[in-house]
């Protein structure tokens, strides 16, 4: 059974492992623990808890459980004071306070949801994302660096406070894997802040894993505006200190017109300018499958992403070929 280890946070781990859930893999999902928007902000701060949301998402993606359960653990409070907040948000931070781990409390929603594989905090202390910018300007935190739009115009630096200690066992899972999938996501806001804690991009560069990049399908105005492919291998480069891909995944189908001009205001596509370049497998990874329009939500993110099933077959073409 190959071993599949997948790097990053957010809706990108999400939809990777979904897809691969199907298919007989040893699976681990590595979880960036700078997250500290909506219902995990409030908990991380109110309660002192790390971060639950992107751990969440892991699990559920992972799941071999209920649709029902699955469900209930994405269910988000609309009213009172538990308004905004998730349930599986909430029961991962209750678990934490009753076991006083983090990693005890996704075993035990692990085995709530009889979940296909591992999840892993990628680091067990509390950190904040920040990034110093050109004009001096410092953004605190995921959620500021993730809705900044002055990013484009050049930061000095993007690091993670305190410096945490790296998660063993996630350095162990890197180097012990057949396949470590980074993407797609954030390069900022998700990705990056994985590669930031100590061990991380040195476990990258030393493990004999074949290594993926898969690229997001559209780029962020003001962080990542008019970003060609090539352009988000140069940034995640920077930090990991070389070029260890073996493979980068890039989509080139088209959505529909509507869908592009709705979503001008936050990004454009992301544009393949590789010139032969063995590594690249470009094919149409969009997901048709789009989820009703809210009123005048034209501008949600998730109106143009991933197809899990043709992520997870370009993917399992790599593993079948180790």
């Amino acid at each position: 059974m190959k071993k599949v280890v997948t790097l990053g946070g957010g809706t990108g781990n999400f939809t990777v492992l979904r897809g691969l859930k199907k298919y007989n893999l040893d699976l681990t999902a590595i979880v960036s623990m700078a997250d500290d928007g909506g219902s995990t902000g409030i908990l991380r701060d109110e309660l002192g808890v790390l971060p639950p949301g992107d751990v969440r998402q892991c699990l559920v993606a992972l799941s071999d459980s209920s649709k029902l359960m699955r469900n209930l653990m994405n269910y988000r409070f609309e009213n009172g004071s538990l308004g905004g907040h998730n349930f599986g948000n909430l029961l991962l931070s209750a678990l934490e306070k009753v076991t006083g781990s983090f990693e005890h409390s996704i075993e035990e929603v692990s085995k709530i949801l009889s979940i296909k594989g591992k999840v892993l905090p990628i680091t067990t202390n509390q950190v904040r994302l920040k990034m110093i910018l050109d004009n001096n300007k410092t953004l605190h935190g995921e959620r500021e660096i993730y809705a900044s739009t002055e990013i484009d115009n050049g930061f000095r630096s993007l690091f993670l406070e305190p410096i945490p200690k790296v998660n063993p066992r996630a350095i162990d899972e890197i180097m012990n894997a057949d396949l470590v999938v980074i993407g797609p996501g954030g390069l900022h806001s998700s990705i990056i802040p994985v590669l930031l804690v100590e061990g991380v991009s040195k476990a990258l560069r030393e493990t004999k894993a074949e290594k993926v990049f898969v690229i997001n399908l559209m780029n962020r105005k003001g962080q990542t505006t008019s970003f060609k492919a090539t352009d988000h291998l140069k940034e995640l480069r920077k930090f990991i200190g070389k070029d260890v891909f073996d493979s980068i995944v890039i989509n080139n189908g088209l959505p529909p017109g509507d869908l592009v001009e709705a979503y001008a205001q936050e990004g454009n596509l992301v544009i393949n300018d590789f010139a032969e370049d063995e590594r690249v497998i470009c094919t149409d990874l969009l997901s048709h499958e789009l989820k009703e329009r809210q009123n005048g939500d034209l501008l949600k993110r998730n109106l143009i992403r991933h197809d899990h099933k043709k992520l997870s077959q370009v993917l399992m073409g790599i593993v079948n070929e180790l």
